[in-house]
Parts: C-alpha cells; sequence; structure tokens
C-alpha cells in the first residue's frame, strides 16, 4: 500500500517570501501601467523608498520590481542617479508591436500544422470561457487570459526555442498589451480576433491564422495609439 506523503506546511519564512512576491508584482504592474499610458514621463526619477511608502512595502519587494521593469526596458538603472523611467517614444513601441506581430503569426501558423486534438480543445475552451470576462468588462481577468491564450498558441508549435522566444518577446510588451485592452470596445473586439484566428487554426488553413493573428496585434497598436493619445487630452 502506498503512502500518503502529505507537503509539509508553509513555514513562517515561506509566507513572508510570497506575500513579498505578490507586493513586488502589484508595484511592478502599477509602475508599468504608468508608463505605458505616460503617465510617467521618460527621466522621471523612481525613489526607492517614495515607492515604499506609496505601497506600504519594505525596500525588497520594491527593488525587485524595479529590477523586473528594468528587464523589459521599462527603467533603465543609471550609475549615480539611480532608476529611471526610460525613454520609449511611440515609433519605438510601434516598432516592438511590429514585430511581435510577424513573431506571433509565425508561431500560429506553425501550430496550426502541429496542435495536438487536447491542444486545440483548451483553446477553444479557453476562448470560449473569456466571453464572460469581456460581458463583465473585467479587463484585470481578460489580460491574465489573453497572456494564457498567446502562450498556449506559443506551444503548441511544439518548438521550445520559438516558444522561449515568443515568451521573452512579449513579456517587453506585456504592459502595452494590457494598456490598449483600456481602448473602447478593444476587449470585445480582441474576442471575435481570437475568434477568427481558431477558425482558420481549425479548417488548417497556417496562412490565414498568420494573417489574423498579424492583424490581430497591429489592431492592438491602433488601439494603444488611440487610448494614449486620448489620456494626453485629458
Amino acid at each position: 500500500m502506498d503512502q500518503f506523503d502529505p507537503q509539509p506546511a508553509p513555514t513562517g519564512t515561506d509566507v513572508v517570501l510570497e506575500e513579498k512576491g505578490l507586493l513586488s508584482d502589484l508595484i511592478r504592474v502599477a509602475l508599468a501601467d504608468e508608463i505605458a499610458t505616460g503617465r510617467l514621463k521618460p527621466g522621471t526619477p523612481l525613489d526607492e523608498q517614495q515607492i515604499g511608502q506609496r505601497f506600504g512595502a519594505s525596500r525588497t519587494p520594491v527593488r525587485e520590481a524595479l529590477r523586473q521593469l528594468a528587464t523589459t526596458g521599462m527603467v533603465e538603472v543609471r550609475p549615480r542617479r539611480g532608476v529611471v523611467v526610460a525613454t520609449m517614444t511611440a515609433e519605438r513601441i510601434m516598432d516592438m508591436f511590429e514585430m511581435t506581430a510577424e513573431m506571433e503569426a509565425m508561431c500560429v501558423r506553425l501550430a496550426t500544422y502541429r496542435i495536438t486534438p487536447v491542444e486545440r480543445s483548451r483553446l477553444q475552451t479557453m476562448h470560449e470561457s473569456s466571453a464572460a470576462m469581456v460581458q463583465g468588462g473585467d479587463l484585470g481577468a481578460y489580460d491574465d487570459f489573453n497572456r494564457r491564450f498567446h502562450e498556449a498558441i506559443y506551444h503548441a508549435t511544439h518548438n521550445q526555442f520559438m516558444a522561449e522566444q515568443a515568451v521573452g518577446v512579449r513579456a517587453r510588451l506585456a504592459a502595452f498589451r494590457r494598456t490598449q485592452l483600456r481602448h473602447g470596445d478593444r476587449l470585445a473586439t480582441s474576442h471575435a480576433e481570437h475568434g477568427a484566428i481558431l477558425a482558420a487554426m481549425a479548417r488548417g488553413d497556417g496562412d490565414e491564422a498568420a494573417r489574423c493573428m498579424r492583424a490581430h496585434m497591429l489592431n492592438a497598436s491602433c488601439a494603444l495609439t488611440s487610448y494614449i493619445q486620448e489620456m494626453e487630452l485629458e
């Protein structure tokens, strides 16, 4: 008879580390949104103490959040000047979306021919479940779903290197991809575009799936531009 081997109960240290991790994520997302929408301008210094006071956090989660933002290129660590918001021009962001569109188009084309029935069913179920998020206007839940949906397509290529590269590129644009969902009826439009991608995949038409994915990403880029312009006019 097999013996049940229970997992050890989390220690106080484990709980503290988890809480710091959650707090660093909260700080990272908040700052990333403010950078993506232009509320934090390029060159703005990011003082650890001030950020800690704002979020009620110690320096450890603040530093972790800033480290992650530096990895994505949203902030710069300058010798003797500390951390500042990186210069991210509209042209630079559009270039990043254009490159991402081609990367994702390549992924979905290959995934169309390699996806397994189980993976296809999982993608369809995810898509159908996201309809409730759209109807409820739940941007946070849809943003998380959107990440998982695209990453499922990356992994359906069954090319680990390609999937790793796509995830890395996506991370650079994560805040901007989240921000574009705030524009108009972008949630509903994004959902419809996912449906078109899945329909092309179901037909085994990799070229059409790639075309739909490319349009999906460029539409997101246009929505982001429109949203930022509206913010600047307020």
